[in-house]
């Protein structure tokens, strides 16, 4: 408030001249009108480090986030002695609003009363303490891992001055004497886990002097700092002090996560400075002693708790909430990885941060207190807009810690507090930022009311499909914390924090935002730091989704009413390359027809041969005057611009006649396969319209339309006076045939459609021509080109064209399928330097005689998955052959990519189908066509000069799948393939499948490409295809079909157990059908509908599961039916799926190594759930005698 307003010399408000506001609690406000008031300002001000606040002050608009929040909530219960939620606090942030909530004895809006929560006092303890549910799961992960440093935490702080060594070490002493939870054992009893506190007087801390540079430092302290402890007979804390200089020294604390957290380090610190201090004046401590230990606390937990079979308890209550809160999460959401997912996290990790300017950050601040909200939940909200538009999709689970000291006495204790929540956030329907806000908000405060739950309790109960490669319910944590480091106060030297390298990552990702304040407590900028787990990411990867966020971020606090979905997030260079760099040169078209285009070839080289069959050649003047010859007769017979014209036709010279023929005469010609059963040849020849046809057979019986007329072509090929009495012999006249424009439809090839019936679609002169001009292709001079397709598949339209426009020649194979044999006949005997083949038929050739292709200089595959195993295969017998992977579905001229496959391939995945041709466009997008970041699956869509002009007849349908083109130029347009793909770091497009192919198996959801190309790495397997069907009714699964290379054989149980080491048992398939080879469909393709059924035998267990075969395995299977409490277990059920959990799999591997005398580790356990593969495990170890011992005669299924 001010004493008046400025006021310009005109008598006007001044402007310029008002102060800038601010933000103090307490002046200008109303003071505490009742005693609960004044309390609860005061709690307000001590809180947020202010000196005062007034009743009507906003405890969130001054910068209180949910941290603090938890704090004051704490203070407040403990002052009042009320029941009281965080999210009360949201609800009523002012002290005035607060007051009346708490006179009113309410403690939420639900109406809902908590359950008196007993004081936190230090009472009896039993002989044997119990471990607290969050040490319980680090105990659990030491014992299954092993000893190792993933949950160590480092604490290095440099000291300059004069330092005292010696009283630094008995204040580091004291220090630990203070706080039982740094003096605690972990040893197990009968498998139980229990807490022994070693009495302070006998504590003796690890405390070495060492000597090190500044050159030196960082990799003495991540070496000390990454030594394991060993939980049962180590203390979890060791100091390390390095000396630099006389005066400069660094001290470096590292205590196991089971006895401190983040939390943890204000205390710790404090306690040091007071201890150190007292040290140094030769004194005790000055410190209150402590009201409770960390011992206490994990019993009045487990008071507090109480039983979750009793419905009132606190337990039971939040674990409903929880199980209703987190019904159908996705098991697995994070960011795209640059390789699959290890079958067990090796938590290995690097750290990738970048900094925000105050600019950025006042504005977000100013956001989160505009829609009542925090700085934490923005981010949260920036994160999980971050991974949908990741390709995450938009069910985003998150995790983030929780102080967890629930109570005012827990303040000054360090310990293991920190709870995780696993936090939901819906991205559904494109919401604004301000919109994704009040969700996030919705979803954190319920979460944060509820947070007593203990995350591995939580874990137990929803108990989500375990898997040893990844953290389950949330892979991603996020983090917002003071960019202040605690440091102790130490007499004559000045401390500072030193930066703890330690390459350790618990998660896929986490995201930490660290604030920074001007020391008015506003706003100064933050950090963020990614960690990330380099089993999956590379820094490049990371380096950009932190780029995105920071981009997303500043978006949002500009136009927090956009879409989130079209907040900036691209950068300019990346959009650029995106849009420019990785698409196609933009080079000068043909601009020509296909008769120009031939007709130039002609002039060019009129003798050279232009196409052959066996003996019988024709040379470009030949071809081109036999074809005029037809062509006149087409017009004659009544043929105009833009007919079809029916090819019923076998290959052969006679064919190549017609084909070019028909495009001479402007008609668009419509290859049908004779093969085709006759209701598919009916119904393509409704579908166009056709009422002409050129065929070699007599077409009785067909379904022709009622004035069809029928040209036969016998002959069409020969020399005109071998055929005096022809018709055909005479050319009919001399005039000339009719200029053809380059953007008319030059044929029109059918595809199976969706609703099942065929579709055709129409591709022009110019985007043949033009695909005949891309230099992509290394074919030699004078090619000779294999025409071995069926007419009707567009292959066969390179095959045609490629050579007749480019001087080469064209080479017809025999008439009828071809196997490898013929095919490998067909290469040598026509000379063949250039082939496009499917990708089926390419692997077959591979597989059975890939030395065929050593003559060919140029091999163009595609139409499917290229199988890595078959161009090592050619490549290895043919060095100088060139492998093409393209991509073109029939809405394009035959290709819009390749990539040219080098030898030897060793990169990982399956091979890409390469880069753009020349004047092509191919776009990522999202479900609203928008671009996707690399390496983010998304939508295919093309566009560019090979596009076909539509599907003739069908206008609706041509409307719906070649749209508008939103980044060409003006009038463009862009196909939707329906596949799913993304652009990889090097500008190459990578297929991953149909849209339509993904499948989701138990809330996984599954690319079966990655399955098969796991099983084709296996030595024996040649071809894999992975489908989901059911074994049994309504039991969906995966099935695995394979086939082996000539002459072998695959051995279904060692596939099995070799893909369970390599693969999530979610994606390991449930049955293993060998075929002699997979069935394709006319072009090549698999066909699923012919795919078998699996018998049982192929499932690897019987419908009800396996009876135990072995002594090993009977035993087995009933100590599994003993600790899980079942009648019965079979070898081929699932531990976990049965209800098994981590507590129980310790208790059940020390009932196997007791009974059995052997030494399993307990990650054989989860990696091998089930009596049949655990077995396996037992046998590698060494011959197991089972010890002649009493126990329960049941659990072995008959």
């Amino acid at each position: 408030t001010l004493d008046a307003l400025p006021l310009t010399a005109n008598g006007k408000l001044d402007r310029r001249a008002l102060p800038e506001p601010a933000l103090r609690g307490g002046a200008g406000g109303q003071a505490a009108r009742t005693p609960a008031e004044e309390v609860l300002c005061t709690l307000f001000a001590e809180a947020l480090g202010l000196p005062s606040v007034s009743v009507d002050d906003d405890f969130f608009r001054l910068g209180g986030h949910s941290l603090l929040a938890t704090r004051l909530v704490a203070r407040v219960r403990e002052i009042f002695g009320v029941q009281m939620l965080v999210r009360d606090l949201f609800r009523h942030p002012t002290t005035a609003a607060l007051a009346a909530h708490i006179a009113d004895g309410q403690d939420g809006q639900d109406g809902q009363s908590d359950t008196t929560r007993p004081a936190l006092t230090a009472g009896s303890r039993p002989a044997r303490l119990p471990l607290s549910p969050s040490q319980q799961r680090l105990w659990f992960l030491d014992q299954m891992e092993g000893p190792s440093a993933t949950y160590n935490i480092p604490l290095a702080i440099r000291l300059t001055g004069g330092l005292d060594r010696d009283a630094l070490r008995g204040a580091v002493s004291d220090v630990v004497a203070r706080h039982e939870a740094l003096r605690t054992l972990f040893p197990a009893e009968n498998g139980e886990p229990y807490q022994r506190i070693v009495p302070a007087e006998q504590a003796e801390v690890p405390f070495a002097v060492l000597g090190a540079d500044e050159d030196t430092l960082a990799a003495r302290i991540g070496e000390e700092a990454g030594r394991p402890f060993v939980l049962d007979s180590e203390l979890p804390v060791r100091a390390v002090l390095f000396e630099l200089a006389p005066n400069e020294h660094v001290l470096l604390l590292v205590m196991h996560h089971i006895a401190s957290d983040g939390w943890s380090n204000t205390p710790l610190m404090r306690d040091l400075g007071i201890a150190y201090g007292g040290r140094i004046e030769g004194g005790a401590p000055g410190w209150e002693p402590l009201a409770v230990q960390y011992a206490d606390y994990t019993l009045w937990q487990q008071e507090v708790l109480g039983d979750a079979d009793d419905p009132d308890s606190v337990l039971s209550s939040q674990l409903d909430f929880w199980k209703d809160a987190l019904a159908g999460l996705p098991d697995e959401v994070s960011l795209p990885a640059d390789r699959p997912r290890p079958a067990t996290a090796s938590y290995r990790g690097a750290t990738h941060t970048v900094s925000c300017p105050a600019e950025t950050h006042q504005a977000l601040t100013a956001l989160a207190r505009g829609t009542g909200t925090t700085f934490f939940m923005v981010a949260q909200a920036a994160v999980a807009a971050l991974l949908t538009r990741s390709g995450a999709g938009t069910d985003i689970a998150i995790g983030a810690p929780v102080a967890g000291r629930a109570d005012q006495a827990l303040d000054d204790l360090v310990g293991f507090f920190v709870n995780t929540l696993v936090l939901r956030t819906d991205t559904g329907g494109d919401p604004t930022f301000r919109e994704l806000l009040r969700r996030t908000r919705e979803t954190d405060l319920a979460a944060w009311a509820h947070q007593d739950v203990p995350f591995d309790r939580l874990v137990e109960t929803l108990n989500p499909e375990r898997s040893t490669s990844r953290h389950p319910l949330a892979q991603v944590m996020l983090s917002v914390t003071d960019a202040l480091v605690p440091v102790p106060e130490l007499p004559g030297v000045t401390a500072k924090s030193e930066f703890t390298p330690l390459e350790i990552a618990k998660f896929d990702l986490t995201f930490t935002f660290r604030e920074h304040r001007t020391p008015e407590g506003e706003p100064a900028g933050f950090d963020l730091s990614v960690e990330y787990a380099t089993d999956l990411y590379d820094a490049d990867t990371v380096r950009a989704a932190a780029a995105r966020l920071t981009r997303l971020l500043g978006a949002a606090a500009d136009a927090p009413d956009l879409p989130a979905g079209e907040l900036d997030m691209l950068g300019e260079e990346e959009r650029r390359r995106l849009l420019v760099t990785w698409n196609g040169a933009v080079v000068p078209g043909a601009g020509t027809s296909l008769p120009e285009a031939f007709a130039a070839q002609v002039a060019r080289e009129p003798a050279a041969p232009a196409a052959v069959m066996g003996e019988h050649t024709l040379t470009y003047a030949e071809l081109d005057e036999r074809t005029d010859r037809l062509a006149r007769r087409l017009i004659g017979e009544g043929i105009r611009a833009g007919d079809p014209v029916v090819l019923f036709l076998e290959r052969s010279l006679e064919a190549v006649v017609a084909l070019l023929a028909v495009v001479k005469a402007g008609a668009v010609y419509v290859p049908l396969d004779v093969r085709y059963p006759a209701d598919r040849i009916a119904l393509i020849i409704r579908d166009s319209k056709a009422t002409v046809f050129l065929t070699d057979r007599d077409l009785t019986g067909f379904d022709l339309p009622e004035h069809a007329r029928t040209i036969p072509v016998t002959g069409v090929a020969d020399h005109p006076g071998d055929h005096p009495a022809d018709p055909q012999a005479t050319t009919g006249g001399a005039d000339p045939l009719p200029r053809i424009h380059p953007d008319q439809p030059a044929y029109a090839m059918f595809t199976s459609g969706s609703t099942g019936v065929p579709k055709g679609v129409a591709v022009t002169h110019r985007n043949i021509t033009e695909l005949a001009a891309d230099e992509r292709f290394p074919l030699a001079s004078r090619a000779r080109v294999l025409l071995h397709s069926p007419m009707a598949f567009d292959a066969s339209t390179f095959e045609f064209w490629m050579p007749l426009l480019t001087g080469g020649t064209l080479v017809v194979a025999p008439p009828g399928p071809l196997d490898t044999t013929a095919m490998s006949r067909a290469l040598s005997e026509g000379r063949i330097t250039g082939l496009i083949l499917s990708s089926g038929l390419f692997q077959m050739l591979a597989e059975d005689d890939p030395a065929a292709l050593a003559g060919v200089r140029t091999v163009l595959t595609g139409g499917d998955v290229m199988s890595v195993e078959a161009v090592r295969r050619i490549h290895q017998h043919c060095p100088e052959t060139t492998v093409l992977n393209g991509y073109g579905p029939t809405e394009t001229t035959v290709l819009v990519a390749a990539h040219t496959v080098r030898a030897p391939y060793d990169l990982p995945g399956a091979v890409p189908i390469g880069t753009p041709l020349d004047n092509t466009r191919m776009y990522v997008l999202d479900s609203r066509m928008r671009l996707v970041p690399p390496m983010t699956p998304g939508e295919l869509y093309l566009a560019g000069s090979g596009l076909a002009a539509g599907y003739p007849n069908r206008s609706a349908l041509t409307a719906e799948r070649f749209t508008a083109d939103p980044y060409g130029p003006p009038g463009s347009r862009m196909y939707r393939t329906g596949d799913l793909a993304r652009w990889n770091r090097r500008g190459e497009i990578e297929f991953l499948g149909r849209a339509d192919q993904q499948v989701k198996l138990r809330g996984f959801r599954i690319e079966p490409g990655e399955i098969e190309t796991v099983l084709c790495r296996h030595p024996s397997v040649a071809q894999a295809a992975v489908v989901l069907g059911e074994i049994r009714a309504g039991d969906k699964c995966l099935i695995a079909y394979v086939t082996p290379f000539e002459g072998g054989r695959v051995d279904i149980a060692e596939l099995r157990a070799w893909v369970a080491t390599t693969l999530p048992d979610y994606m390991v398939p449930s049955a293993f059908v060998q075929l002699d080879a997979l069935p394709l469909t006319a072009n090549g393709k698999l066909d699923r509908r012919a795919l078998p059924a699996p018998e049982p035998a192929d499932m690897g267990a019987a419908a009800e599961g396996r009876a135990p075969r072995t002594p090993n395995e009977e035993m087995l299977c009933g100590l599994f039916a003993e600790l899980l409490g079942r009648p019965s277990v079979s070898i081929d059920d699932n531990f976990f799926h049965l209800g098994g959990h981590s507590l129980l799999a310790t208790r059940l591997v020390r009932r196997i190594n007791s009974v059995m005398g052997v030494d399993l580790p307990i990650g054989a356990l989860f990696n091998n759930p089930m009596v049949a593969t655990l077995v396996e495990q037992l046998d590698r170890i060494g011959s197991a005698r089972p010890k002649l011992r009493p126990m329960r005669r049941m659990g072995a299924s008959k």
